[in-house]
């Protein structure tokens, strides 16, 4: 009898070319197949709730494969968890309806970009945060985050070349997340993402902080749909898939 799993993933970035599975490079996605297959000696297709790019991590990225197994979730969480590099962990494994797919099933998701505001690196967040020597005007970025939210063509925080059919998606919340005085997240939920979104969104709140932007401009840089008017694209390091909600 086919049984359909979902499995909740952990993975650091750095080490991988993104989650999709490409040619001649190694993937979060191909080293989970490449491990379900020692698992089950047959291939088995991995189906994630959306790509993260390369560099990006996760701390909950969504997926779900199905086959005829008598295996059970609990088994495939330790053995997966045996044979995938350190860089990738299984946190849950559970059955689940066959209709159940991590992309097609997922209402809203939710990243995070991380930085650090200080003029001193990080010996321990090296490659985890985008540090930002100039104190940033955190009210402003607050102010900004607002426009954000709400259904609008985010055409102009799209990068070039993206595979979509149209640029409309709905942010459901963008708010900044200040830790202490140094630490500092931009979380994005969404129904949706176009390519580097997210970090697009991060780079142009991260202007606004610095002040080479207002926070009523933003209002303007949507509704001009040009990527050209909108800020830098932040590093891919400093992004987390923070969840998937179904």
């Amino acid at each position: 009898m086919e049984k359909n799993f979902k499995i909740i993933i952990e993975y650091n970035g750095r080490d991988f070319h993104g989650w999709q599975i490409q040619p001649d490079c190694i993937t979060i996605q191909g080293e989970i197949e490449k491990a379900l297959s020692i698992m089950t000696n047959s291939h088995v297709d991995l189906h994630g709730s959306g790509r993260t790019d390369a560099g990006v991590h996760a701390l909950a990225q969504a997926a779900n494969f199905s086959l005829t197994t008598k295996i059970p979730p609990e088994s495939f969480k330790k053995g997966l968890n045996s044979l995938l590099p350190s860089g990738i962990v299984i946190l849950e494994c559970r059955e689940v309806p066959l209709s159940f797919h991590a992309r097609f099933s997922a209402k809203l998701k939710t990243y995070e970009y991380k930085i650090l505001n200080r003029h001193l690196r990080s010996a321990l967040l090296r490659g985890f945060v985008w540090q930002v020597q100039q104190r940033l005007d955190i009210d402003k970025m607050k102010q900004a985050a607002l426009f954000f939210a709400g259904e609008h063509d985010f055409k102009s925080f799209e990068a070039a070349g993206s595979p979509r059919s149209h640029t409309v998606r709905i942010i459901k919340d963008c708010r900044i997340n200040l830790y202490d005085n140094e630490n500092i997240g931009i979380e994005v939920t969404a129904n949706g993402f176009l390519r580097y979104m997210v970090r697009n969104i991060a780079g142009t709140l991260v202007q606004v902080g610095l002040g080479k932007f207002e926070p009523e401009d933003i209002k303007h840089i949507i509704e001009k749909k040009n990527r050209a008017c909108a800020g830098i694209t932040a590093p891919s390091y400093g992004l987390f898939l923070k969840k998937v909600i179904y």
